[in-house]
């Protein structure tokens, strides 16, 4: 069965009543809605206290605790590999145990806050970051899995983030989650219903799975063909020649190599002062976040600045058919380029690159795609940044114009295809992942009968 046009038709149950709820409406007929405080008691995360904290602490030791990332990344956590925090003996911190709910408290996104999983794993000595909480079910009538895939379904996700609250950091207040309305149909059931997402999420999942790893070997088999045209040619009978630079390899005998420099300006840009309004309000220059840059073509800006910034800050406003590449950071943002269909200004994090007439831009930015790896190290020194003088080094191979004209052409009509796939599989598991969600929210708040 293909799960992206999945018809399937569930029975409703015979009667509902009202919840008492306004956000969680009708439910089954013995169904009960408790807060969440009745059921079992809440507990703290790691003071945040690490290291030079406890330097003077001599009953101190190292500990394991779960991450934030293993929280709102999984559905449940059983993993064997912790991160390890040192925690003083006077800190009466609770203990994770089996079958404990964890929730991130604190998040930078609505997205993530109020996340939960079910901790599933072994009982050792581990404990929570900071950011999180945990949740220790006393009732003997809640299944922890039930509860763990009503906390996730829609309906709750939307609960959590109208609670959160603040601007830097969203954090959601202990109570929220104590006063919480938490639906329980008989355990039983509730067992039931968790047995039947268990099976058909896991079929989901692993069809998500497939897909995704479909999308991969697409992408490596992108990267081959252009990574072959841009370093070899398309002549397959070329002679060819080493070129000098190991990463590259051998090339076809009529090409160069150069550095970039030779070839090109590099610039790069700057934030004007947010403090000045008159830089801000009411602009008409486009100017770029170093975000754009994974577009791959930008043609919509960032933000907007005014002339007067541009010209008390010396910032270059770059033309359409700029290659623009991160240079900054540690993320997959340094080294990635994009090219500008929009003419703009960028951040001071970026640099604008303009080929003159013997490189065309689209070839450049081709070869760039696929030296990511190496370009992004800033040509084998391993740097966390790079500049204006290290993009300039960067050498590259050049045919004659005609042929790079020929080698744009063809990377266009051989990853067309490729990128139609792509999408065609993305597209399909947006809709798998839509069909989870409706199928998690309607089981556990009793729209659908599965048993």
């Amino acid at each position: 069965m293909d799960m992206t046009t999945n018809k399937t038709t569930f029975k409703k149950y015979p009667a509902y009543k009202e919840s008492g709820v306004e956000w969680l409406g009708e439910i089954p007929e013995g169904w009960e809605v408790t807060k969440l405080k009745f059921l079992g008691s809440i507990y703290p995360g790691l003071s945040g206290k690490k290291g030079d904290d406890f330097s003077k602490d001599f009953n101190s030791t190292m500990k394991p605790f779960i991450p934030f990332t293993n929280i709102y990344n999984n559905f449940t956590i059983n993993v064997n590999k912790y991160n390890f925090v040192k925690i003083g003996e006077s800190e009466k911190q609770n203990k994770v145990k089996k079958y404990d709910l964890l929730f991130l408290m604190s998040s930078e996104t609505l997205e993530d806050i109020g996340k939960c999983s079910l901790y599933d794993g072994e009982n050792i000595e581990l404990y929570l970051n900071s950011f999180c909480k945990g949740y220790r079910i006393k009732s003997p009538s809640v299944y922890p899995y039930f509860l763990n895939y009503l906390l996730k379904s829609d309906v709750y996700r939307a609960y959590f983030s109208i609670v959160g609250r603040g601007f830097t950091r969203i954090n959601i207040k202990q109570e929220y989650v104590n006063d919480l309305f938490t639906i329980l149909p008989p355990l039983p059931e509730q067992t039931a219903i968790a047995n039947f997402l268990d099976e058909k999420t896991t079929k989901i999942d692993q069809t998500i799975a497939q897909k995704e790893q479909l999308i991969a070997l697409l992408k490596e088999r992108k990267q081959i063909i252009i990574q072959n045209a841009v370093t070899k040619g398309l002549d397959p009978n070329a002679k060819m020649k080493d070129s000098g630079v190991e990463w590259i390899g051998e090339i076809p005998e009529g090409w160069i190599v150069s550095k970039l420099g030779h070839y090109a300006t590099v610039n790069n840009g700057s934030t004007p002062s947010r403090a000045k309004l008159n830089y801000w309000k009411d602009g008409n220059i486009s100017w770029l976040s170093s975000g754009k840059v994974n577009e791959r073509l930008v043609k919509t800006p960032s933000e907007y600045i005014t002339e007067r910034a541009v010209i008390d800050c010396s910032l270059r406003v770059f033309p359409k058919s700029t290659i623009i590449m991160g240079i900054v950071g540690q993320g997959k943002t340094r080294g990635t380029s994009a090219i500008l269909d929009i003419e703009s200004t960028i951040n001071q994090n970026m640099v604008g690159i303009i080929t003159d007439t013997k490189l065309n831009h689209i070839y450049l930015h081709n070869f760039l795609i696929q030296g990511y790896e190496f370009i992004r190290r800033g040509n084998g020194s391993n740097q966390e940044a790079m500049n204006c003088e290290v993009v300039k080094s960067i050498k590259i191979p050049i045919p004659q114009i005609n042929e790079q004209i020929q080698i744009v052409s063809y990377i266009k009509t051989q990853t067309t295809k490729i990128d139609q796939a792509i999408t065609l599989q993305q597209t399909q598991i947006k809709k798998l992942k839509e069909y989870k969600a409706t199928l998690i929210d309607s089981a556990v708040t009793g729209k659908i009968k599965v048993i």
